[in-house]
């Protein structure tokens, strides 16, 4: 039996996408923008080791399967699809794999690509989220290189939900941002404008005027990244501010920028783990996209930390994505993401990251989910990958682009669905019972 019969029996005849086979056989919409093409055994090998998502991931990743046409229409049709019509393997169809591959070929197990973060390379380096063990998680995910994030991110350099005036608007716009980023990426990443840049700007400015910064303040930014928001409340508010990043990479390419911005007398950018930053009076803290990496267990001990280093009346922001309830499973920590993107990632319900901030003093003073934002802040990153695919597979390899590429567009699929969501939570270190807020705020 071809794969093709096999891919049929599987998803059905009428597939809304295309399928080709290394056995010469097809199936599925010959007319389809999108193809899944197995082009070696070992592809088959994948699936037969892990016949779910883990297993497509590898034999995509590795190169042994491709898709051609739009990856994030490719995922939207195959889960509509696929899952709606709910897809079993059963024993027979696993009787006719193993006749078409070869016995030998089918049991022989495949090493996963180098790209996966496995179980044991994790548990050597200690508990779930010491030190040690956190510090290669960042690593693995943010020191890919700073030209390659170049490339994806912008000329912001910023990895975070930007925020957009009009969603029409801002879909519409995609390919001007990718057109910007291509011609700024042989400039040195120096050349601005573009609808992704000028969200991302209005996201600086949303943090900025809910922390109700002013000129004087010291600021404190944890997980900072590549400096964005440091650079952004010292330049347009003039603050003094402190960035401390796990990834060595992102501390140097943010020095570099801030001496060229001549922001150095106000802002700084360290190569520092958020729990190694001294108490200091603070009067503002902004976490943009850290609580990720914190983990479930240490919600509490992470908010207790950010309250003292903050004066009386002084605010946090915490942004960071979310589940959309408080009573789901844990996630699951063999899935793609936790062995690919952000190993050891963990994500709450809201509920459950405002109940640590209460707990550990803060007074709640607003929520906002920008779920739809991030979906099509994704929609603009997966953009400039695809302009600019053949540079980013020369700086770090196709099979570290195709995890990207399969990762950003199954994200805008995830924020679109609310499989996640990103929330912005404002609270407040009371100074005795004054909250030093205005009566009705502004942003």
């Amino acid at each position: 039996m071809r794969l093709a019969e096999i891919f049929e029996r599987v998803v059905g005849p009428d597939a809304p996408i295309r399928f080709t086979a290394y056995d010469g056989s097809s199936a599925g919409d010959p007319n389809s923008d999108v193809a899944l093409h197995v082009r070696t055994p070992v592809a088959v090998n994948y699936l037969a080791q892990s016949p779910n998502a883990v297993g497509l991931t590898r034999a995509y990743v590795s190169g042994h399967l491709d898709l051609e046409g739009d990856m994030y229409t490719a995922l939207r049709r195959m889960s509509d699809f696929a899952f709606a019509e709910g897809v079993n393997v059963s024993a027979r169809d696993i009787a006719a794999i193993v006749r078409s591959v070869g016995w030998v070929k089918f049991v022989n197990r495949v090493a996963p690509p180098p790209q996966e973060v496995t179980r044991g390379r994790l548990a050597g380096l200690g508990w779930r989220h010491s030190k040690r063990r956190d510090a290669e998680a960042i690593h693995h995910h943010y020191d890919v290189g700073n030209d390659f994030y170049e490339l994806v991110l912008g000329p912001s350099m910023t990895y975070t939900c930007a925020v957009f005036d009009e969603a029409d608007a801002a879909l519409e716009r995609v390919g001007e941002s990718a057109d910007a980023t291509k011609g700024a990426a042989g400039e040195g990443g120096k050349r601005s404008g573009g609808a992704l840049e000028s969200a991302q700007f209005r996201k600086y400015e949303l943090v900025s005027r809910k922390l109700g910064l002013r000129k004087g303040m010291r600021l404190l930014d944890v997980g900072c990244g590549w400096g964005g928001m440091v650079m952004h409340a010292a330049r347009e508010h003039g603050v003094r501010a402190l960035g401390v990043t796990l990834s060595k990479e992102q501390a140097e390419w943010a020095a570099k920028r801030i001496a060229q911005e001549g922001l150095t007398e106000v802002a700084e950018v360290r190569h520092m783990d958020y729990r190694d930053v001294p108490d200091a009076s603070y009067d503002r803290i902004s976490s943009i996209g850290l609580t990720e990496h914190v983990g479930a267990r240490n919600l509490d001990s992470y908010f207790d930390s950010l309250h003292g280093k903050l004066v009386p009346g002084g605010r946090l922001l915490n942004h960071c994505i979310t589940r959309p309830r408080n009573d789901l499973k844990p996630m699951d920590t063999g899935g793609f993401i936790n062995r690919y993107v952000f190993p050891d990632g963990e994500l709450e319900g809201p509920a459950r990251i405002q109940l640590a901030m209460n707990d550990a003093g803060f007074e709640i003073r607003h929520q906002e989910n920008l779920r739809e934002h991030y979906a099509l802040t994704l929609r603009h990153w997966s953009a400039n990958l695809d302009r600019n695919w053949d540079e980013a597979v020369a700086l770090v390899g196709e099979g570290t682009a195709r995890v990207w590429r399969l990762y950003m567009a199954g994200c805008v699929l995830g924020f679109e669905r609310d499989v996640v969501q990103l929330h912005q939570i404002l609270g407040v270190k009371l100074d005795g019972t004054d909250a030093h807020m205005p009566l009705r705020p502004e942003f």
